[in-house]
């Protein structure tokens, strides 16, 4: 019966990436930008230690977006008439999402600016 339990959770929790990335436009934009750094990374030859930091950059990112899609969700439910307590709680989470995803626009700079000017001088 645990075992169960068990394989319905990851169930459940696949079934809400899917929903998140198939609903959600932010989703989708920012898993077209992980493909791309997967991309470069491949290119660029980045390092074990800088792969581990894009991965740990992915899945903040991804789940601060999803978070931010389960608060809004949740907002509409309890709220569907226009608060401005609803939309401060909107807002501060969609922030929140924006603060980590410029944390890791910053971090992918550090890592792939200087492997990027490399590879143009080596190719030039």
């Amino acid at each position: 019966m645990k075992n169960k339990k068990l394989i319905n959770s990851f169930k459940y929790a696949f079934k809400g990436i899917i929903s998140a990335l198939l609903s959600e436009r932010n989703m989708k934009i920012h898993v077209n930008i992980m493909a791309l750094v997967i991309i470069f990374g491949l290119i660029l030859n980045i390092s074990v230690g800088e792969w581990f930091v894009c991965i740990i950059c992915f899945a903040i990112v991804i789940s601060a977006e999803m978070f931010n899609t389960a608060f809004e969700q949740m907002v509409d439910i309890a709220m569907p008439e226009k608060d401005p307590r609803a939309k401060f709680v909107k807002d501060v989470a969609a922030g929140g999402v924006l603060v980590m995803a410029i944390a890791s626009l910053v971090i992918g700079l550090i890592i792939f600016v200087p492997k990027g000017l490399f590879f143009l001088e080596s190719i030039l």
